[in-house]
């Protein structure tokens, strides 16, 4: 038995999920998101990571992926972040990188920088 709390919206429910072979039992969600968020982080965490993207001119800009991404890959997106460099004017929206490690989603400007 697992103990978590859903984060799909502010009600923050107290929810146990139990694993059986493939069976899975949500008890204590208030709706549907939080059956889905339980099972997804029972089998595959998901996160939207967000960093500072460093800028050629100085500085750096914030950034964060333009969708969720298996948990796993929080310190390689980040380290692929500090690899690289922008040059300004960057503008919130701008695409940093693009289709990250093939997951479909992108490293997206949070911040202006000119």
């Amino acid at each position: 038995m697992t103990k978590m709390i859903c984060i799909m919206c502010p009600l923050g429910c107290d929810m146990e999920v139990e694993k059986k072979g493939t069976d899975i039992k949500v008890d204590g969600n208030s709706c549907r998101r939080g059956d889905i968020y339980a099972r997804t982080e029972l089998i595959s965490p998901q996160r939207i990571v967000t960093s500072l993207f460093p800028v050629t001119s100085g500085g750096v800009v914030s950034c964060k992926t333009s969708g969720t991404v298996n948990k796993t890959l929080i310190f390689p997106i980040l380290n692929l972040i500090k690899k690289n460099a922008v040059t300004p004017p960057v503008r919130i929206g701008d695409v940093l990188i693009k289709n990250v490690f093939g997951q479909g989603v992108d490293i997206i400007a949070t911040s202006n920088k000119d």
